[in-house]
């Protein structure tokens, strides 16, 4: 039980036994106290007011008694500040919390609840490398998946891969024509890498080509639809719907040389998946579904033979769900996808990664599973995050200037390498020690800037800032756990050696922060909010820091002090590598 739920029930109770009247933990509020005043704990009182008839001084003034007679060994003090009551916690409480939880390497996390969740998230197309979006969109995903696990959630990470339609046959046509038979091997190129660059050729050619039937004398429009290039793509995803071998074959090479370069960068950025999706598996799905939306008269059928569903009672606008020509849309699709994987894996609850771009859809999606009566609808949980940008501007992929992911991994480990070697700290490191160092911290640095931020807000990605071992970043972070690693490897603990001491401020305010880690874990979860851990992590390690500016460990006034600072610098270790997990940020031993 946290710290914060002991004094609510002590409170509740208190209240009930010198008011006589029943309370409920809604009746007041829990705060930790403000830095300047004394107390740890503040009850706020005002919402007591009307009931109790009594002024919140009075009901402040009443309640410490009570509080300080009844519970001693918890509450030593109290004071009231306009109308808040603040409490000082005893120091056997937390001397007690860190003896029982300071080698604990699962601290804060839950057992398991028996509920099953999906993620899923990254989506990538086979027409182009992962850039700096599906950076987030990976980190945002994995990061929530684990947090739900420490929450005990069973947690399926799954990706669905848009390895069909127009935009494939793009990079496809555009290998016919301009690559004279080059491979990733024979260029010596990545996958996804290899072919992206005909994505953009093709779109060079396309615009190539428009230009000169307008100047031939033709319309705008008319040009974008008679592209030789254009038609000729067109004609390949008519070939390929009929599986024509010929155009399957390059299909499944092209598609192959991009999962290859995919699983390269989704390995170096920690990225893993239960299950991944093919939409050209999936694609089909949801057509027996829209039959039994028509007899339930869920949806309904225009004249010229499309199948729609009115959602204007809802406050939404009619939604196509099938072509007159009887092919599926995205949304059946969805449907589809979303039945195929509660009947594979009965969860609990669906999660979607998808960029707030798709909110509409996704509301739609989940409105059309209640209306159809499916188990899961009510599950369908969508992840929504805003746009990141770089501080040059937006990217624009059919340009060929997206920012590339791995282009960007590389970036952030070279300029990791730059700050430490300018540091000057890691003469004694070999060099693989030293590259493991620079991916650790190049990474760490990445995945904790595009964490840091709440997934809805749209962001501006700084790479120099980011690593920053000053501010607010994962290389502030890192450094702060390898310190404390440096002073647990020179200093002997004994934790034979019973803790009676008393607390110093900055002691306890580190002990603080330490016991509201399960808090940040469950409120990350509830928030599906990577970010929570982000501040709370950071906090701590700045919490901590400030007390070791002030305090010595290996100096401490009695040896007693020392073995209790070592405690406190040992479970500190601990919960920040395991917040930084959370994160899919490794921390390393040694700066």
């Amino acid at each position: 039980m946290s710290i914060v739920n002991s004094i609510q029930q002590s409170v509740t109770a208190s209240l009930s036994a010198v008011f006589n009247q029943s309370f409920t933990e809604k009746d007041f509020q829990v705060n930790q106290t403000k830095p300047e005043f004394e107390g740890d704990y503040t009850v706020v009182m005002f919402s007591l007011v009307k009931s109790l008839k009594l002024s919140p001084d009075a009901i402040g003034n009443q309640l410490g008694e009570h509080l300080t007679k009844t519970y001693p060994h918890f509450f030593t003090k109290f004071n009231i500040i306009k109308g808040f009551l603040n409490l000082t916690i005893a120091d056997s409480y937390w001397l007690d919390f860190v003896a029982k939880n300071h080698a604990d390497s699962n601290f804060g996390k839950k057992e398991k609840n028996g509920k099953k969740v999906m993620v899923e998230y990254s989506s990538p197309n086979t027409n182009k490398p992962l850039h700096l979006g599906h950076l987030r969109n990976n980190f945002l995903g994995w990061s929530i998946a684990e947090i739900l696990k420490a929450n005990g959630y069973d947690v399926v990470k799954t990706c669905i891969v848009n390895d069909r339609g127009i935009h494939i046959c793009k990079s496809m046509i555009a290998w016919q024509l301009f690559a004279n038979g080059a491979t990733p091997k024979s260029t010596n190129m990545k996958g996804d890498h290899f072919v992206g660059q005909y994505y953009v050729k093709f779109n060079d050619e396309y615009k190539k080509e428009v230009e000169q039937l307008i100047t031939a004398g033709k319309t705008k429009d008319e040009a974008e639809k008679e592209a030789p290039i254009m038609k000729a793509t067109q004609q390949m995803l008519l070939d390929w719907e009929e599986g024509k071998p010929d155009v399957m074959a390059l299909w499944k090479e092209m598609n192959g040389w991009v999962y290859e370069g995919f699983a390269i960068t989704y390995k170096r950025i920690g990225s893993d998946f239960a299950k991944t999706y093919y939409e050209s598996n999936t694609y089909l799905l949801g057509k027996d579904i829209v039959q039994q939306g028509l007899a339930k008269k869920v949806f309904f059928k225009k004249e010229d033979g499309s199948i729609w569903i009115d959602l204007t009672a809802d406050g939404l606008d009619e939604k196509l769900v099938q072509r007159r020509d009887g092919t599926s849309v995205y949304m059946t699709q969805d449907i589809g996808l979303a039945e195929l994987k509660y009947d594979e894996y009965k969860i609990d609850q669906s999660i979607y990664v998808i960029g707030n771009e798709q909110n509409y859809h996704m509301k739609v999606l989940q409105l059309i599973c209640k209306k159809l009566g499916m188990p899961f609808a009510d599950g369908i949980f969508h992840l929504s995050y805003g746009m990141v940008e770089l501080t040059t501007g937006k990217m624009k992929s059919r340009e060929g200037t997206v920012v590339d992911a791995d282009d960007l991994v590389d970036e952030m480990i070279a300029t990791s390498k730059h700050h430490t070697e300018e540091l000057g700290k890691v003469k004694d490191f070999t060099e693989a020690e030293l590259k493991d160092l620079y991916d650790t911290i190049g990474l760490g640095a990445m995945k904790f800037y595009l964490l840091r931020v709440d997934p809805k807000k749209t962001m501006v990605f700084n790479p120099e800032e980011s690593i920053d071992f000053h501010g607010f970043t994962g290389p502030f972070v890192q450094y702060t756990y390898a310190r404390i690693k440096s002073i647990l490897r020179k200093t002997t603990t004994d934790h034979r050696l019973p803790v009676t001491d008393s607390l110093l401020k900055l002691e306890k305010d580190v002990i603080m922060v330490l016991e509201q880690f399960p808090a940040a874990i469950e409120q990350a979860a509830f928030e599906h909010n990577p970010s929570a851990i982000a501040i709370y992590v950071f906090d701590l390690a700045k919490t901590f820091n400030s007390f070791y500016t002030i305090h010595s460990i290996a100096s401490a006034e009695t040896e007693e002090k020392k073995q209790l600072r070592l405690s406190i610098a040992g479970m500190t270790a601990n919960v920040i590598k395991s917040s930084m997990e959370l994160l899919g940020i490794h921390v390393p031993e040694r700066m």
